[in-house]
Order: C-alpha cells, then structure tokens, then sequence
C-alpha cells in the first residue's frame, strides 16, 4: 500500500503540469481531508442555521459519504447527509481556492496522466477507501511512531497529540515557503511561536482577505509592505483592522523572509533544508527548558526530517527522472526571486518531503484530531481549528449568563428578600408576593405624592322612598363632597348646600325633603354604631368639624360647630340611640 501510494504520487508530480495551472499544488493528506470537511459542514450550517458548528457524529457521518461518493463507489445503504451537495461544493471551493488537492483527486488524475511505462493500476478504490477510512489492520503495519519506545529509558515519552502539533507545524512552515495559497499552512503557524497573534487576529485577516478576494498569506504580505512604505502614501488608514496587529504580523513575515533567503542563499538542498528546519526549530524552542515535552518534540522532529531531507536529495540525484517542475518558467510560481534562482533543486526535495507527510496513515481517534489544540507549540490553550476558522461574535447584551452566574443571583435575591423586614397588617394572609409591603406603600418622600384620590368600592343600589322618589336624583356633587371629605360630618354632607349650588331658592320640595331626612338619619344611626363600636378604644383627640353653610340645615350648625371634650360625642351618640 505504502509503495502504491508513492508511485501514485510520483506520476502525479511528474505530469501534473499538463492538468493543473500550478506546479506547486499542495496534496491534503488523509487527516488534511477531515479538517477541511470539517470546516465545509461548519459553512453550510452557517449559511442554513447561523450557527458556525458541527457535531462530531455529523461530520464522521459526512465524512464517510463524500469518500464512497468520491470514489465512484456503491453508498446505498448510507443515508444521505443533508444539504450534502452544499458541503461537496463548499469542500471543492476551499481547495481551489487554497492550490490543493486530496489523494482522492490525485487517484483520479493518475489515470489520466500515467505512460506506458507506468503501472496500469497500482491501487484500487476499495483500497483507497480503507486507507482513508482508518482501516486498522493496515494503519497498524504503515504507523511509523511506535507508541512506546523499545527500551527503557528515562528520557519523557511525548505524547502522540504534542508529536503530531509539532510536526503539523514543521511541515506548514515548509509548505507554506512552496505553497504560499495554502491557508490551513498559514493557519497552523502565524502563532507559533507565540506572536500575540490569536483568534482576534486571525479574524481581522480572514475579513480582510475576503474583502481583498486573495490568500492569507498575500493578505499580510501586503499589509506589512504597506505599512513599511508609509511616507509614500502607501499606508492603510488608521481604522484598518490590521492595525493593531501589526506588531505580530510583522514578527511573522520577517521569520518567513529568512526562510526564503536561505531558500535562495543556499545551493545545496541538504543543506538548505537542514538549515530551514533548524531555523523552525530554534523558534520553537526559544524559551523552554530541555524537559519541556515541546522542546523534546522539536528536538525529535527536527532529527527525523533532517535524515529524509537527506536521503530524498540523494535518490533524486541518483535518479534520472525529477519532479517535473520546468526550469524554463520559475519565477511565474515563486514567493520572491530568491526562490527562482538558488532554491530551485530545493523546492524539489520540499515538496517530495511533503507529498510522503500527505502519504501518512490517517490518525486513529478522530475526536481527538478534530478537537486538536493547534496552539500546544506556542505554549498557551489556544483551541482547535474549527474554533479558530469561527468568527468570535460581539456582545448584544441579550445572550443569558451562565447557569452559574444566575444560580448565585437567585440565591442572593432570595436571602435579601427574607432578610428585609416587612410591616404587613392582619389581612397579609391576602396579598400576593408581587405587592408591595405598608412599610412601601406609607413611604412618601414628599406631601406632592400623597395619593390624590380613594378608590370607593362598588355602590349599593340605592333605597326609594316611601312616596316613590328614588333618592338617587340627588346632585353628584353631593357624593363626591363626602368623598373628598371623609373627616366632614355625615349630617352636614345632606345639607341645603347641595340644593343652594344647583340653583334652587327659597325652601326645597317636600318630597326631596322628606327623601334627604330619611337619608340622613339612615347616615346618622350608620355613624353612631361606627362610634357605638369604638367605646372601648382609648380616647382621641378628633380634629374640629367645618360647619356647614346655608340651607335648611342652619338649626343644627352651632351644635356641630360646637368644640366636643374627649370621649363626649361617643357618649352622647350613645343616648342618642
């Protein structure tokens, strides 16, 4: 298998200038290919929900569709996932838009672009599928890493996910110096090491390489030039998100320019790629002690490329056939001149290196690699590259707290609420809990808020009179005066007054008369039982009476203008009774 894959690949570099409009097209390995399906569903749902997420067991359902339906082969009995034709368009755009392929396109041109001399057909499709499914009997005999070493030492064991970071980041450093559209290489190393150049940052550029329609990696390319040529005109305004990111963005491009001049500087391609990787890993390790599990990864990565750097520099030149890459037009696929002139025999070997990480078995634990923290190398807990592909959403102030956060609020509401006294009459058994309490409702700040009116209960029907004269005829003035007033006499309220006010002269009707005496001494019994009630409360003081004025009633106004002693109106109420 692993013998067919790399004859597959190597008929592929050879030829696929007659196919491709590139000669420096990177090839998604394996786990390459999740990733970026990954990032495929996670678009079609953000265009479909708003949200931009995926569950696992979406993805992994998604994943194994798109290789039988890929690979031309029978997916019958597997549901389709939905809106899959969005997630193989959105798949197919971000590889032309990043100069990629997967092993499955390389599968398909080999038979287009194979001699005679070539193999008919070194693999089959089923095959191709358990490769990239994960088979795991054939994953067992092609993983190179054994999961512990052969004899025991005391030197730590790093773990697969930090051995496999670092590695991610060596070859995206490489592949970037060969591929400058690849945006997962930009991805992967534009923070590592740590350049203060986070999810914030990585944000502002994706926007700014959309509205620009360019890569990543020409996004900041002409950001930073800009900025350097800013006494021509040249520079971006001040309200650029880039701006205040300038700093990092600036540390990123100068580390991939010396690259690139050790790429140019350096004839032999040993030695340049030995230089290239040390350089990768002296970035790296800046910093970290000799037990850091980091510093140990580099360390062994470093050691590992530097040997297969070697030894695919000298089968090629053992070799009389190369990778196809014309020497008559360089500089149309170069990153700067440098490259088109010194580093040509260079790129060669980079991008034989490559192809074989491309040829890697895919990792065992899915979940483990698409939740893969990428920033492990840079040491802080940055988090995965769906995570980092999101776009961080601003603040509405209508998202809810935590569950946390709003538990404590309850509890706290809760225990103030018992703590605060409250005053609350005999009848608190009938209030609800969203009243205020007396203590609330008596505490005004100023006599301007007092309430300026009561609110009487329903009215009774109205009792008629003997002659048939319904004593609800009388003005509503007259009502109302006794409830504006309630420390007025009852007596005084059926005054004349009433009868003066509506025009009337002279002495009233015997009817209304006779009506307003019953009325009045209904109010009056009324009132001495109310009084009859209170005997055995302690005396008070009651403020003096107003008199009523005019009318019929005038017999009875110095007796009620009359100043009482205390407790001698009860008493008097009383034998009146």
């Amino acid at each position: 298998m692993e013998e067919s894959l790399r004859t597959m690949t190597r008929v592929f570099r050879r030829e696929c200038h007659r196919v491709l409009g590139s000669e420096r097209t990177s090839i998604q390995g394996a786990d390459g290919m999740l990733m970026v399906l990954q990032l495929a569903v996670a678009g079609v749902n953000k265009q479909e929900r708003g949200d931009f997420s995926v569950a696992l067991s979406e993805v992994l359902a998604a994943w194994k569709y798109f290789l039988l339906d890929k690979l031309q082969l029978s997916h019958n009995d597997i549901p389709l996932p939905q809106n899959y034709d969005l997630i193989r368009k959105e798949y197919d755009c971000f590889l032309k838009r990043t100069n990629t392929v997967d092993l499955i396109d390389v599968f398909i041109m080999f038979k287009e672009l194979r001699i005679n001399e070539d193999p008919e057909e070194p693999l089959t499709a089923m095959q191709l599928f358990q490769f990239l499914g994960g088979d795991k009997e054939r994953t067992e005999k092609m993983d190179s890493l054994p999961v512990c070493p052969a004899t025991p030492s005391n030197k730590p064991v790093c773990s697969a996910q930090i051995q496999r970071a670092v590695r991610r980041v060596f070859c995206s450093y490489l592949g970037l110096l060969v591929n400058s559209k690849n945006d997962l290489a930009l991805a992967y190393t534009l923070d590592n090491p740590n350049r203060s150049l986070g999810h914030s940052a990585f944000t502002d550029l994706r926007h700014a390489a959309c509205d620009n329609s360019s890569s990543l990696f020409l996004t900041v390319t002409s950001f930073v030039r800009a900025i350097q040529l800013g006494g021509k005109g040249y520079a971006p305004p001040e309200s650029h998100p880039l701006r205040k990111h300038v700093k990092g963005l600036s540390e990123f491009l100068n580390f991939v320019d010396q690259c690139q001049d050790v790429l140019g500087e350096t004839p032999n391609p040993r030695e340049a790629g030995s230089k290239l990787v040390s350089s990768i890993r002296a970035a790296l390790v800046k910093g970290r002690s000799n037990g850091d599990l980091v510093y140990l990864a580099a360390e062994d990565t470093a050691r590992s490329l530097k040997e297969r750097i070697g030894q695919i520099h000298t089968m090629q030149t053992q070799s009389v056939v190369g990778t196809g890459i014309s020497p008559a037009r360089p500089k149309a696929y170069a990153i700067n001149h440098s490259t088109a002139y010194g580093g040509r025999e260079t790129v060669k070997v980079l991008m034989t290196l490559l192809d074989e990480e491309a040829l890697a078995p895919p990792c065992r634990n899915k979940a483990e690699l698409l939740s893969e923290d990428h920033a492990v190398p840079n040491g802080s807990s940055g988090a995965c590259l769906l995570t980092l592909y999101k776009s961080p959403e601003a603040p509405t102030g209508s998202s809810p707290k935590p569950l946390r956060n709003r538990v404590l609020s309850q509890q706290e509401h809760i225990q103030s609420k018992v703590m605060r006294p409250t005053i609350r009459s005999q009848f608190a058994c009938t209030y609800s809990d969203d009243e205020l309490p007396l203590n609330r409702v008596l505490e005004f700040p100023s006599t301007s808020q007092l309430p300026t009116c009561l609110h009487p209960a329903p009215k009774k029907p109205v009792p008629h009179d003997l002659t048939g004269m319904d004593i609800s005829l009388k003005d509503p003035e007259d009502t109302n005066l006794r409830r504006k007033c309630p420390g007025q006499s009852a007596l005084g309220e059926h005054s004349g007054n009433a009868w003066n006010r509506a025009g009337g002269k002279g002495t009233q009707p015997e009817q209304l008369r006779r009506a307003t005496g019953t009325s009045k001494r209904k109010l009056a019994n009324r009132e001495y039982a109310e009084q009859g009630r209170e005997e055995n409360q302690p005396p008070q003081k009651r403020p003096p009476t107003k008199a009523p004025t005019g009318g019929p009633g005038k017999r009875n106004t110095k007796a009620a203008c009359k100043k009482l002693i205390a407790g001698q109106g009860k008493l008097t109420g009383f034998f009146r009774l």
